[in-house]
């Protein structure tokens, strides 16, 4: 059964004078990807795609290294559009978040609709599936469109309830042929719960 695993990058180096798309992995994120590789989860993964947001680009090269695969690069699999304001400190940036998945057809603040977030997630997703499947394949992104994401794949209406947990670097499990979630975010470097400790 191939799965598609949805993996957000972890914590990135902050800077509100470099446009957020632009944001690179902090010694943090970058530790953890890399913590990453040891999880058991990871060794069946036979495609790496990554949205073309240098953060997911260099957590995406660190598995894709330790895999011996190239990482296709999508660039419609972006996170949700928030140009209009660039870099909102963490309090107002939430109270947008909250804003934008409760009023998913509605542009907030010139954001990207969450709706046409969605949709475009998606679009990305099944263009990749498309092209054949030959085992697991993992997709690397971002928060707040992997929660758009896992939530359609799990037929639910958009809301804030499914967000991966704060700081990023999280993944979720999705057999394809089923249409299935296995599960919900777990943190990419940490053993899933039947691992032992």
């Amino acid at each position: 059964m191939p799965i598609a695993y949805y993996i957000t990058h972890p914590q990135v180096r902050i800077d509100a004078n470099i446009p957020v798309p632009e944001w690179g992995l902090s010694d943090i994120g970058r530790a953890r990807a890399v913590a990453m590789l040891g999880q058991p989860w990871i060794g069946s993964i036979r495609r790496v795609v990554s949205s073309a947001e240098r953060k997911a680009i260099e957590t995406a090269e660190i598995l894709a290294r330790h895999l011996g695969l190239v990482v296709e690069v999508r660039e419609r699999m972006h996170e949700n559009d928030r140009s209009a304001t660039g870099f909102l400190p963490p309090p107002e940036f939430e109270a947008v978040a909250d804003q934008f998945f409760a009023n998913h057809h509605v542009s907030i603040r010139g954001w990207e609709r969450a709706i046409d977030a969605q949709h475009r997630i998606m679009g990305g997703v099944d263009a990749v599936l498309g092209t054949g499947i030959d085992g697991d394949i993992a997709f690397v992104g971002h928060g707040g469109v992997g929660t758009l994401l896992l939530l359609l794949l799990d037929g639910r209406g958009i809301s804030r309830i499914a967000d991966q947990p704060a700081g990023g670097g999280n993944y979720f499990a999705y057999n394809i042929e089923e249409g299935r979630i296995l599960h919900g975010w777990r943190p990419i470097d940490e053993p899933p719960p039947h691992q032992g400790l």
